[in-house]
């Protein structure tokens, strides 16, 4: 896999997704797109607009909107990374759980969105 387009906060997403989402197609790509992360350990250009995980969704086009940027934006704030930046998918892995999960901070990240519950439930 050649450096890939992520958005921040689906580093979080991968980390709590169990084989739910919007659609077939969306839960396929999502479940392709973890193993290839897992296994391949890309590096990844951080953005806070369309990936490699929304590509499979039903809803791509302007569904998520602002609600996703704040959710980008947030991570990198926390994380402490530029928008754009290329990264190894291991170290934006850690860096998010370390810096937002272990530390209690999903609630704040991304709290209002549909999915939290997944979440909420496994960080228990």
């Amino acid at each position: 896999m050649q450096s890939s387009e992520i958005r921040p906060h689906h580093a979080l997403c991968t980390a709590f997704f169990e084989g739910k989402g919007y659609s077939g197609e969306f839960v396929r790509n999502m479940a392709a797109v973890k193993e290839r992360l897992a296994s391949e350990d890309p590096e990844v250009r951080l953005t806070a607009g369309w990936d490699m995980i929304c590509r499979g969704c039903p809803h791509s086009q302007g569904t998520c909107g602002e609600k996703a940027v704040r959710y980008d934006r947030a991570v990198l704030e926390i994380c402490g990374l530029p928008e754009g930046q290329i990264i190894r998918w291991s170290r934006l892995s850690r860096l998010v759980h370390e810096k937002i999960i272990t530390a209690g901070k999903l609630p704040q990240v991304c709290g209002d969105c549909r999915w939290s519950y997944i979440c909420s439930e496994k960080c228990k």
